[in-house]
């Protein structure tokens, strides 16, 4: 989403959390709602009502957007947990509501705002009403909980974030995307950058991984700026290629091909 909604106000906090986390991620990885819904089996229009705040994504949503984006799901899925048992607690109080409605009724009093109660001692305990209450108190009670752990990952991800600056070069490779150095050289004729072994795999807009690293390599040694050495087919490489295509002649089509890349090696 090139610019993003405003979430509901209502949004429950861990949910507005949840959600935040997955746009940045689905920003990030530069993917269109049509290519996300290729990659995880849930339609564009579900990940608008996802990414949108209008409804909860389920589990293996989440999980699917993480795997494809080379994110570690446990801190989506344990914001995704607490955010269902929210909208559960949310749902279970009109049905608490209608539990006492109904035992008014039993009593044989109308339910509503114009139900008149029988006068009672003050001695003299309400029938039935103790389970209601208990079950309210729960209730509240497991509202309390949550949000005491949620306040917990908020406060342990501030950490990991001080504690992330001094990590140690190698911690930090082995949680951060794939990093590519351009070695180009002439090998058997041909201009090689040293990355995918000589491989000329047709590759398209949204593909990631060492053949769009080369490609980015061999269009920059032809003078032609692809954005990053990150090894990710985003707008800043398919302009860079269709460019190329544009001054060698090539159909343009923003797809690296046979000829695009007999081009590119020269």
């Amino acid at each position: 989403m090139p610019r993003s909604k405003t979430l509901p106000a209502e949004l429950d906090p861990s949910a507005r959390q949840l959600v935040a986390r997955l746009r940045r991620l689905k920003d990030h990885s530069e993917l269109t709602m049509r290519q996300l819904a290729a990659k995880t089996g849930y339609s564009a229009k579900s990940w608008e009502r996802y990414l949108g705040g209008v409804s909860l994504p389920p589990r293996e949503a989440v999980e699917a957007l993480a795997r494809i984006t080379g994110t570690d799901p446990v801190p989506l899925l344990a914001l995704h947990e607490i955010a269902a048992d929210s909208r559960d607690g949310r749902r279970a109080r009109p049905a608490v509501q209608q539990q006492d409605e109904q035992h008014e009724r039993d009593q044989g009093q109308p339910a509503g705002p114009t139900a008149v109660p029988t006068p009672r001692r003050a001695t003299e305990p309400t029938p039935g009403r103790f389970p209601h209450i208990a079950l309210t108190a729960g209730i509240a009670a497991l509202a309390v909980a949550l949000s005491a752990v949620l306040l917990l990952m908020l406060r342990l991800d501030d950490d990991a974030g001080q504690a992330a600056v001094t990590t140690s070069p190698r911690t930090t490779a082995a949680s951060s995307p794939p990093s590519y150095t351009c070695r180009i050289a002439r090998v058997d004729g041909r201009w090689s950058a040293g990355i995918n072994q000589g491989r000329d795999t047709e590759i398209v807009y949204g593909a990631t991984g060492a053949d769009v690293a080369e490609a980015q390599c061999l269009l920059r040694r032809a003078g032609i700026s692809p954005g990053g050495i990150d090894g990710m087919f985003g707008p800043l490489t398919l302009r860079a290629v269709k460019t190329f295509q544009d001054r060698a002649g090539l159909t343009v089509d923003g797809m690296l091909g046979p000829r695009s890349w007999k081009a590119l090696r020269g």
